[in-house]
């Protein structure tokens, strides 16, 4: 009985070297992912520092156009790009994690980028909308931008288009880009004529911005200059923000 017993233990003494031998062989020739693999897995997370090329150069471009970074427009992701990618997704609640993925790349207005990740990934969370839209509502609202913000800051620009587009998915408002601005009383500048100034050409890239996703104004469904505003009313909206002359409220 003891015989058997001693048999039975080093069969299984040697039954488990056997399968700790097996795993190591195993686990020695498997290779850990590449970077390029891991970066796949990482959902929609693909401009970081190291980065380099046209995109990485649009981001630069922009986030430099808008104040946030200040180094050279070189298509080098380096840690002053990444800090300004920062800021940026910061200021507009993203996750500040320097890194450029989907919901940066549509808060930056760069709608083609974006698009490019939704297909890769399979996203379904939503668009940024920019299709729902035509050349007309494009031009409508760059004619408002110039007549209402000419001389604002870019930014400011591009919020007075946001504002029209939040207006539009508001229930208290019209549906459709031109019933906003035509509105009765909506716009200074439709009841002066300015409305009918044509666009520069600053005027339709903020439209454009605001039609590709950016909201300067956070959600924001008014804004006036209170130098100049004369119905009271507006004063006891909440604010928002303050760009320029402008103050964005709720």
């Amino acid at each position: 009985m003891k015989k058997a017993f001693r048999i039975g233990a080093v069969a299984l003494a040697v039954l488990a070297v056997g399968l700790i031998y097996a795993l190591f062989a195993v686990q020695s020739h498997i290779k850990p992912l590449p970077p390029a693999a891991q970066d796949v897995l990482l959902p929609a997370a693909v401009l970081r520092q190291g980065a380099r090329g046209g995109e990485v150069k649009e981001v630069q471009r922009r986030l430099k156009q808008w104040g946030y970074y200040t180094g050279a427009v070189d298509g080098i992701y380096g840690s002053r790009t990444r800090e300004a990618v920062k800021k940026f997704q910061k200021k507009n609640n993203l996750t500040a994690d320097g890194i450029v993925g989907l919901a940066t790349f549509r808060a930056l207005g760069m709608n083609a980028s974006a698009a490019v990740l939704e297909k890769e990934y399979n996203v379904t969370g939503g668009s940024s909308g920019v299709s729902d839209y035509t050349s007309t509502d494009l031009y409508l609202i760059a004619k408002t931008i110039h007549a209402e913000g000419r001389g604002e800051p870019y930014v400011g620009q591009v919020a007075i288009g946001a504002v029209i587009l939040n207006r539009v998915k508001s229930s208290d408002f019209p549906n459709t880009v031109a019933g906003v601005i035509y509105q009765k009383g909506a716009f200074t500048a439709v009841d002066d004529g300015q409305i009918n100034l044509e666009p520069n050409d600053t005027a339709y890239s903020a439209a454009q911005d605001a039609l590709n996703g950016w909201d300067p104004s956070y959600g924001c469904l008014y804004y006036y200059n209170p130098a100049v505003a004369t119905s009271s009313w507006i004063f006891d909206r909440q604010t928002v923000t303050v760009i320029g002359k402008h103050v964005f409220a709720i």
